[in-house]
């Protein structure tokens, strides 16, 4: 597995929300990333959140196209995103959706870290680009 760092912009747009039942309502999101470093791509982001009466207790899914390049190879892939907040302690798995890279990228299988210190966000991106 090869190891990808750097940091990336993102700027956050409401989309309204989606009725699910009994007053639930999951918010609906994009995001717009600029990815920099070895990964230099765009992302673009689809999320539904929800929260609960618990402070600190909520979860979201979403999906994402990242298109730029990846250590020099250039191609356009998607992750899936799944995170969720337990009384505030966050966790996060964000994988590439098996065989959905293009171009230079075809095979890249891969999971994401995303890190936010000081209101800056960082990724570690561990991949591989398995041959046929």
């Amino acid at each position: 597995m090869a190891q990808v760092k750097g940091e990336f912009d993102v700027k956050r747009n409401p989309e309204g929300g989606f009725d699910l039942g009994g007053g639930a309502v999951a918010g609906h999101f994009r995001f717009d990333k600029q990815f920099h470093g070895a990964l230099d791509a765009t992302g673009i982001v689809h999320m539904l959140a929800v929260g609960t009466q618990v402070d600190g207790s909520a979860a979201y899914v979403a999906v994402e196209r990242i298109d730029g390049t990846l250590d020099g190879l250039r191609g356009a892939f998607l992750t899936q995103h799944n995170g969720t907040l337990d009384r505030g302690a966050p966790t996060l798995s964000l994988t590439v959706v098996p065989d959905s890279a293009t171009g230079e990228l075809e095979g890249l299988r891969g999971r994401m870290q995303i890190d936010i210190v000081e209101g800056k966000h960082y990724y570690t991106f561990d991949y591989e680009i398995a041959e046929g």
